[in-house]
C-alpha cells in the first residue's frame, strides 16, 4: 500500500469483510483489496458509498461510481 489513505481504507474494508459484510463495486461482488486498489487508482473518479442494512444490521457496503454529466456552457 502506497499512501496512508490507502492503508486506512484497506484496514476499514477488510475489518468489515471479516465481520461478514459483503463489499460491492459498481454492482458486482468484490473485496477489500480490489475496492481499495480501484478507488485509489482512480482517485479522480467519485464513488458513492451505500450502506445496506437488514433489520438494523449492516449487511453490505456498495461503492458505485458517480457519472458526471457534461454541461453545455453555450446556453
Amino acid at each position: 500500500m502506497d499512501t496512508e489513505l490507502e492503508k486506512n481504507l484497506y484496514l476499514e474494508l477488510s475489518s468489515l469483510e471479516h465481520r461478514g459484510i459483503t463489499i460491492w463495486l459498481d454492482g458486482n461482488p468484490s473485496n477489500s483489496k480490489t475496492v481499495t486498489s480501484q478507488l485509489c487508482f482512480h482517485e479522480h473518479s467519485d464513488y458513492m458509498r451505500d450502506y445496506v442494512f437488514d433489520e438494523g444490521v449492516l449487511k453490505e457496503l456498495h461503492f458505485d461510481r458517480i457519472k458526471k454529466e457534461k454541461t453545455d456552457h453555450n446556453n
